[in-house]
């Protein structure tokens, strides 16, 4: 993780381009590390978050999470599982509950896990062209967030766990979940001009407001459903077709996630 400062606004960036930034588990520490920093910054009123490289996030780094997988062994513990995902869980939502509003600058490939880190940020600045998306609804997956039924609403939440289909930036404005888009070119000057022009309230005021907004989502019951859709993310890749996908993913990742895909035509299998 990369740590800048310019001003009020404190940039963290995902630094692992080799792999599209995909999450391991020392991302996460690295992810709360910068947090800590930021937010025990007293001229820090602002955090962007972005991703190094051709991708903002390519969600969690597949072979580490089918080797964990097969390291856990038999039987299948839903509560240990539960456990483990719960610590990504709460380093998302540190994201939420920070002091500091956090923008997410998306660019590339934002799919899976990745998706978490973006959709529990505050707001969201994203390339016209990048593909934002929870490819593993169809198979090894559940959003552990659930941030797609809280930020989109049950019809497109639905229209998107229910196939797994991405959003390119345009289509994510259109439909709410991003504030804007731009060629991504032009994307770090976006992301820079949001975070400075939201970076001249107080932050006190920065903190009520984000209280204000937030706490109508828990009481919406966001950590119920956040508790659901943890164990059911267990669930999804224990049935028999997550163990078959896991298998294929130790053999080679990279045709395991094209079989999935192919019949979509989208992620990987798309022409850009």
């Amino acid at each position: 993780m990369l740590y800048e400062r310019d001003g009020a606004v404190a940039t963290l960036t995902l630094n692992r381009p080799e792999r599209l930034n995909a999450i391991v588990p020392e991302l996460i520490d690295d992810l709360e590390a910068a947090l800590d920093r930021a937010e025990e910054d007293a001229e820090v009123r602002v955090i962007r978050l972005a991703g190094a490289g051709r991708a903002f996030c390519a969600g969690y780094d597949i072979e580490w999470g089918a080797r964990a997988m097969e390291e856990a062994g038999e039987p299948w513990d839903p509560i240990a599982d539960h456990r483990m995902m719960s610590r990504y869980v709460r380093a998302y939502m540190r994201l939420w509950r920070s002091p500091c509003p956090v923008i997410a600058q998306v660019h590339g490939f934002c799919v899976g896990g990745g998706t978490d880190l973006a959709l529990c940020s505050d707001l969201i600045v994203i390339a016209e062209d990048a593909r934002l998306g929870y490819p593993p609804a169809r198979v090894w997956g559940s959003p552990t967030t659930a941030m797609w039924i809280y930020r989109l609403g049950a019809e497109r939440a639905k229209r998107l766990l229910l196939t797994g289909d991405p959003l390119d930036g345009r289509r994510a404005v259109e439909w709410g979940l991003a504030s804007e888009c731009a060629p991504e070119p032009e994307l770090d000057a976006a992301g820079r001009q949001l975070a400075a022009r939201v970076g001249q309230l107080p932050a006190n005021q920065l903190t009520m407001m984000k209280l204000l907004v937030n706490q109508a989502y828990d009481q919406m019951g966001l950590p119920v459903t956040q508790l659901v859709g943890t164990l059911l993310d267990g669930a999804a890749r224990h049935t028999p077709e997550g163990e078959a996908f896991t298998r294929a993913a130790m053999e080679d990742v990279r045709a395991a996630v094209a079989e999935r895909d192919a019949p979509f035509g989208d992620y990987g299998q798309e022409r850009r």
